[in-house]
């Protein structure tokens, strides 16, 4: 399968200027796609092309393509895909996470061959994130056939599918490699560009401790299918903090800067390169998230979301047909709504998930269609219109993940130096913290629905609350647990959510008989007839036995 193992021509970096700053967010660097051969390609200008493509693609799968799924926003047009699961077009495709994959083995080769610890190191920790995304996403892969077409055996052009349960246990033991490559002081490394290294500026123990919490997540991942493989990495881990770091403060989170120059490297909803707007524009909160979050009185709400325009007002004085804006709340005579679903809430407005075969006429939009402005439901926030800034950033493993799945480990009664509660409230902190609302954190933790009750649901849901943006994490958290418990909307194509994205048909003719067998073990369940066995519906080892999350 050519097409994700011959080692592509790389795109290589040179320096603007006679030096580079520590800045993250690449504003002085450009591509150079046609530089330097792949025999010479030096690691430090490797790395900066495979981790910003690395960044964006995880920032754009959780963004843009899986926040519809949580039911963290929803798409007024353009919908299908994004709203009701019918995935088609780039989202089934893995060939972009294979593509740097490929580059990052060439990574890889050059730092062994080199000595580089710290560049070998690296290239197992972005090894390891992006072959746990794409059996996360899809199930069995290619894994240990993959990206090894210059060994020049046939059989690497088509290589196998490996199981879930060997690239799960496969990528820990990769990660557990990481730990020790990188566990020397940050000043025992040589050849390294901090500048180009876009997310820890070329710190060795940063990267230690993303690879040390990125192995608690693939812990927490098999919880419930490996439980005491799970149990005793995670403890393991815990019980010796000098040899296992973990991330424990924001300033150690797995954040990438956008550097805002064109539209390819910029926020996805920008406006700024898209004149037409239609990126932001079709983008809106979800009713699921909104309705939780207003009943909490969370502060997250006001710098995620937009409040509505016009409100809607229904009075019972008003004579039939009424319909009028005063005083900027739009009027409107019982008549007008009969029949009809909408919510008068005068500050935030969801839009009901998989709500309706035609999303941009909730309530009462004087305007539906593909261009419409809907005045009467909630936008995400004008943050969201920009290239870049400080909250827009792409957040591949944040402290507050880290604290959930300790707070969920330890609700679990496994052997942990803090307590539920503990970790629980520090992942609220940690979150808070990340948006810029920390001094709202000693009331809002005493409020009825967020003071911890010590239950599995409480911590999921909170979870799922911080992972706004990396929807992507709640999608396989609630796959695993059925929680939050999201409910599909009466418009979706199941009545369930999709559990995994189905192989892709270039791969399903191109590497036919790999993909074929590896659909051999996938499940078939109620909710997948209509589509066979390759269906986003059918359930891959991770779920099979495990009744979730349906």
């Amino acid at each position: 399968m050519n097409h994700f193992n011959k080692i592509t021509k790389v795109a290589l970096i040179f320096l603007v200027g006679l030096g580079l700053s520590g800045c993250k967010d690449l504003t002085e660097l450009n591509i150079n796609p046609n530089g330097v051969s792949e025999e010479n390609a030096n690691p430090n200008l490797l790395l900066t092309t495979i981790l910003t493509g690395m960044g964006s693609k995880y920032n754009e799968l959780s963004f843009v393509n899986l926040g519809g799924v949580v039911q963290h926003t929803q798409y007024d047009a353009w919908f299908d895909s994004h709203n009701d699961y019918e995935w088609t077009g780039g989202i089934l495709s893995w060939d972009p996470y294979y593509g740097y994959l490929r580059d990052n083995e060439l990574l890889r080769r050059h730092a062994e061959e080199q000595g580089l610890e710290f560049h070998h190191g690296v290239s197992l920790v972005v090894r390891a994130y992006l072959f746990g995304l794409i059996t996360d996403l899809w199930g069995d892969a290619p894994y240990t056939d993959a990206v090894k077409a210059e060994l020049g055996d046939v059989k690497y052009n088509f290589p196998k599918f490996d199981s879930q349960e060997v690239i799960y246990k496969g990528i820990i033991e990769e990660l557990a490699q990481a730990n020790e490559l990188l566990s020397k002081p940050d000043g025992a490394y040589t050849s390294i560009l901090p500048a180009a290294d876009v997310f820890f500026n070329g710190q060795a123990s940063k990267w230690r401790r993303f690879a040390n919490a990125l192995a608690l997540r693939y812990y927490m991942r098999l919880s419930e299918k490996e439980t005491a493989f799970a149990r005793q990495g995670i403890e393991q881990i815990m019980a010796d903090p000098n040899k296992f770091p973990i991330i424990s403060s924001v300033e150690e989170e797995v954040l990438m800067s956008f550097a805002g120059n064109n539209a390819a490297d910029s926020w996805p909803s920008n406006t700024v390169y898209d004149a037409s707007g239609s990126s932001y524009r079709r983008v809106k909160m979800a009713s699921t998230l909104v309705n939780r979050l207003q009943a909490i009185n969370d502060p997250r709400l006001a710098i995620w979301a937009k409040k509505v325009e016009i409100p809607l007002q229904v009075s019972a004085t008003e004579p039939p047909k009424t319909s009028k804006i005063v005083n900027g709340v739009r009027i409107l005579s019982p008549d007008m709504v009969q029949g009809i679903a909408i919510d008068t809430d005068p500050e935030y407005v969801g839009l009901p998930p998989s709500g309706s075969k035609n999303p941009s006429a909730y309530n009462l939009n004087p305007t539906p269609g593909q261009t419409s402005m809907n005045p009467h439901v909630s936008y995400i926030n004008d943050i969201y219109r920009e290239a870049k800034g400080d909250l827009l950033k792409a957040r591949l493993l944040s402290a507050a993940e880290v604290d959930f799945i300790l707070a969920e480990a330890a609700w679990k009664g496994w052997n942990l130096p803090a307590s539920a509660k503990t970790y629980y409230e520090r992942g609220i902190l940690h979150s808070l913290e990340s948006w810029g609302s920390a001094n709202a954190y000693a009331t809002y933790i005493q409020q009825n629905g967020v003071a911890f009750q010590n239950t599995q649901a409480q911590i999921l849901e909170q979870k799922w609350i911080a992972s706004w943006t990396t929807a992507a994490q709640s999608w396989f958290d609630y796959r695993r647990t059925g929680l939050p418990a999201l409910k599909a909307g009466p418009s979706a194509i199941r009545t369930q959510l999709p559990v995994r994205i189905p192989y892709m048909p270039n791969e399903m003719s191109v590497n036919q008989k790999n993909a074929e067998e590896a659909l051999t073990r996938i499940e078939k369940t109620t909710y997948s007839q209509a589509d066979n066995e390759n269906s986003a519906w059918s359930k891959p080892w991770l779920l099979q036995g495990t009744n979730k999350p349906w």
